[in-house]
């Protein structure tokens, strides 16, 4: 029996979760699997960054154990970058000069962090949110009771605020939508959240777009500015607002992108070249790129049982749902949140004392749930996520009293 070679570049919890899966599926030894990973460090949890601004260590979100780093087949090359690839003679070559032959390449190199093209982005005291390098530089700057901005106002951002908060700054969040994580919630959810963050002492902008970061006598970071003329004190800047996929190997492969970036793949996460996958944020799935985490480990499933079993299901899409507490404040977006579809029914119950926002959406027949948004209290999402696309069981307003306490 043959072993071939699978090569995987990039070692995030994408990328990890391949190495699992192949690790765990391959009872016969079919293959040997060498990660080239960009990172100074093997995979993390990247989704609890946040916790090493509350005293976590990066031991406390390793992924990779023992039992992952001791098996015979895994080669792990951390501080490793891929360079080139080449598709006739299947080598890969890295930064270090060194070249590896493959049977299958599966790019797995993530995303980077957006920046907005501004004047100062790049001054002294400015920081992205993304490894934990990152982190750690964060809070080697941070001057406890001096004011920090955070640019963005989706998950990241709001993680990012509170990190800050936790070592005694005092941030605030500017972001361009007219709420905060509009992407997962409406208006009504946004205003709740909103208006809880501010409650901990974090000032909210939103509808605000920034133009440039203004610089102190010694040449570091100390307003920000923004697109009508305010000004906000700013010791740190940390910008938070999106990523973009890591498809620079696309051009030199020759291989198609997606037409808002990332490696365009079909269903089953396969490139125009039978032996290069791409998965996670750097895949652009028949055309479209997802962002979170749980659609990067089916995408790696998907690849696994390809490789191992020449079988398995296609990538079928990721759900949108999501439920998160943020800074303390619970929500939850699920399905047609923002009620896009024709003749949707909103139905709402608010309860402006007790912080609290319930929504659900009803299709046009007004039974069957579409969607729904919540706020300040998410007990009654796990019936309305798995209600979701089926006809109501009861009214929406006893649904929902779980969720809210007033109307």
């Amino acid at each position: 029996m043959t072993t071939r070679t699978l090569v995987v570049a990039g070692h995030g919890m994408v990328g990890h979760r391949l190495v699992e899966e192949m690790l765990t599926h391959d009872r016969h030894g079919r293959w040997r699997v060498v990660v080239l990973g960009e990172e100074p460090r093997a995979a993390y949890d990247r989704v609890a960054l946040s916790s090493l601004l509350d005293g976590a260590t990066p031991d406390d979100l390793a992924l990779a154990g023992p039992d992952v780093l001791g098996d015979g087949r895994l080669r792990l090359r951390p501080g490793t970058t891929v360079t080139g690839v080449d598709r006739r003679a299947r080598t890969v070559t890295c930064d270090d000069g060194t070249e590896t032959g493959y049977d299958a390449l599966v790019l797995a190199t993530g995303s980077r962090p957006f920046v907005p093209p501004v004047p100062g982005r790049d001054l002294p005291g400015c920081f992205v949110y993304r490894t934990v390098e990152d982190v750690a530089a964060i809070r080697a700057a941070a001057v406890a009771g001096r004011e920090a901005v955070v640019v963005g106002g989706g998950l990241l951002g709001l993680e990012a605020a509170n990190g800050l908060r936790l070592l005694g700054m005092r941030p605030r969040v500017v972001e361009m939508a007219p709420w905060l994580m509009a992407q997962q919630i409406d208006e009504g959810g946004g205003r709740v959240l909103a208006g809880a963050v501010e409650r901990l002492g974090v000032g909210v902008h939103c509808s605000s777009a920034l133009h440039a970061v203004g610089a102190g006598p010694d040449g570091r970071a100390d307003r920000v500015e923004l697109a009508d003329g305010t000004v906000l004190d700013a010791a740190l800047v940390v910008f938070a607002a999106g990523v973009r996929p890591r498809d620079e190997l696309a051009a030199p492969l020759g291989l198609e992108r997606g037409g808002r970036g990332g490696f365009l793949v079909d269903g089953w996460c396969r490139t125009a070249d039978e032996h290069i996958w791409a998965i996670g944020e750097c895949a652009a799935v028949e055309g479209r790129c997802h962002g979170l985490v749980v659609p990067g480990f089916r995408m790696a499933e998907t690849v696994a049982r390809q490789l191992v079993d020449g079988a398995g299901e296609p990538f079928a899409g990721a759900d949108g749902s999501a439920k998160l507490k943020l800074l303390g404040v619970e929500v939850a977006g699920f399905g047609d949140a923002h009620a896009r579809a024709p003749g949707a029914i909103e139905y709402v119950r608010e309860d402006r004392r007790a912080g609290t926002y319930a929504k659900v959406v009803l299709a046009a027949d007004g039974r069957t749930l579409l969607g729904g948004v919540l706020a300040g209290d998410t007990r009654a999402y796990p019936v309305l996520r798995g209600l979701t696309g089926r006809e109501l069981t009861a009214s929406p307003d006893e649904l929902l009293t779980g969720a809210a306490g007033g109307s």
